[in-house]
């Protein structure tokens, strides 16, 4: 039987010959390996070494080891008829002082990892930073340190290079809402800074650095699709108050605005978020125009709604979010409420920038509580998760929203970050302590889905 209801015919034929479709990984998350062949350390791999930083003391050193076992899994990827897979490469394994000196072991790992996906007739999507900053750099400011902004356009003009005969779609960074709200502003996330006074330069020279990155791609690799992601939540409001409605406002433009709107060339949403005016400071002259970019396409990446109510003491937004457990609603396993219109409203307000050309849905998936029985693994609430929201995907292409793709998180279970190994995301159930897979029964879903 398949997942969600299975008296609505459902298949990809329904989203047309030239839709998208894939699954996505990080290199941080998957790799292991931390020092292997030349390379340097990551922000992430100094943070996870902090005692309480990681949920369990969950250490990334082996991962899923995806940096000894690609073959494998990229052959696993094939076997689930997906035809294109979105990784990231690690800056540290390019640059393992994060600038000067290349790392040719490095630059040969990649070229195997792609020339494995295109042998098996896999279209290799890129991305260049998904998170891991050479740890040396830090130390020089980060993401604070307005010097980023050439050491990572040196960074990709070298994967440009070394790459770009064969990869055709690239994306420049992932999700910098999240690598600068939680790493420099909340602190719960590498390299564990907190403030606005953190926050506010690594927001803006990430902007800086995501086009500087781009206009490079479109110089050394003109032909291929440029494009660049983007985390985000449909906010709703509590209540109809008034005060509970601006509350919503404000965090949407703080959580989905913040980043997409300066790249387009409207400058950062500072009406509605007056504490953002800070920002002004770090803008130099020039920065403006530099700020934006003719992007080939945006990837979006949701997974949940959140409701948003007024909150007096919660400084610079007054807006508090209402956790999902408290709303007695179905949850994963990350405490995220099930909610497959959100992808749908998410869709429609990405789509309503005329400036934008074409959405991907580059990360959505759900963790479950997995088990093994029996040698297998059957996790129908994952199966069911994403076909809800496909569901929702198909209605806003069906209304003319110019979505184009889908790409599932993720391929394996892997390090979750500060939440270590407890949330299971992948299609495929890994034993960290064997490195076993077996493919869930999500996994043959989305296999016989993807069939042709």
């Amino acid at each position: 039987m398949e997942p969600g209801n299975p008296d609505i015919p459902f298949n990809k034929k329904l989203f047309g010959d030239d839709f998208t479709w894939g699954i996505s990984a990080a290199a941080f998350q998957t790799e292991g390996a931390c020092a292997a062949d030349g390379t340097g350390a990551s922000i992430w791999d100094v943070f996870s070494a902090k005692k309480g930083k990681i949920l369990n003391g969950d250490k990334p050193d082996i991962a899923c080891d995806f940096y000894h076992r690609y073959r494998d899994d990229i052959d696993l990827v094939k076997q689930l008829n997906i035809p294109n897979f979105r990784f990231s490469i690690s800056w540290t394994r390019i640059l393992p002082d994060g600038t000067g000196a290349i790392n040719r072991a490095g630059i040969d790992h990649y070229n195997r990892v792609i020339d494995h996906c295109i042998k098996n007739g896999i279209e290799p999507w890129v991305t260049l930073y998904h998170w891991d900053l050479p740890h040396v750099l830090e130390l020089k400011g980060g993401w604070t340190n307005r010097d980023i902004v050439s050491w990572f356009t040196e960074y990709v003009e070298i994967c440009a290079k070394a790459f770009g005969d064969r990869v055709k779609h690239w994306m420049v960074m992932n999700e910098p809402a999240v690598f600068t709200g939680a790493g420099y502003f909340l602190g719960i996330h590498a390299p564990g800074r907190t403030g606005l006074k953190n926050f506010l330069p690594a927001a803006h020279h990430a902007v800086l650095s995501m086009t500087a990155g781009a206009r490079t791609l479109r110089r050394l690799s003109p032909d291929a699709q440029i494009g660049t992601t983007f985390s985000c939540s449909y906010i709703e409001p509590y209540s109809e108050r008034p005060r509970d409605v601006a509350a919503a406002n404000r965090a949407d433009a703080f959580i989905n605005r913040l980043f997409i709107e300066p790249v387009l060339g409207l400058g950062y949403p500072v009406q509605d978020v007056p504490a953002l005016k800070k920002i002004e400071k770090y803008i130099q002259p020039g920065d403006a125009e530099n700020m934006a970019f003719d992007f080939d396409f945006i990837g979006i990446q949701n997974y949940t709604r959140e409701i948003v109510r007024y909150s007096l003491f919660t400084p610079y937004v007054s807006a508090s979010l209402v956790k999902a457990e408290e709303r007695k609603v179905p949850l994963t396993a990350m405490g995220w409420e099930v909610y497959p219109p959100a992808i749908y409203h998410m869709i429609k307000k990405f789509d309503a920038y005329p400036q934008i050309k074409k959405i991907y849905i580059t990360e959505n998936g759900a963790a479950f509580p997995d088990e093994i029985k029996d040698g297998k693994v059957h996790d129908p609430e994952r199966a069911g998760y994403l076909r809800s929201y496909l569901q929702q995907v198909l209605k806003a292409k069906n209304e003319g929203c110019r979505v184009g793709g889908y790409f599932v998180w993720t391929l394996t279970d892997n390090f979750e970050w500060a939440e270590g190994y407890r949330p299971r995301f992948g299609l495929i159930y890994v034993d960290f302590s064997t490195q076993q897979r077996i493919i869930k029964s999500s996994g043959r879903w989305y296999a016989e889905f993807l069939k042709d």
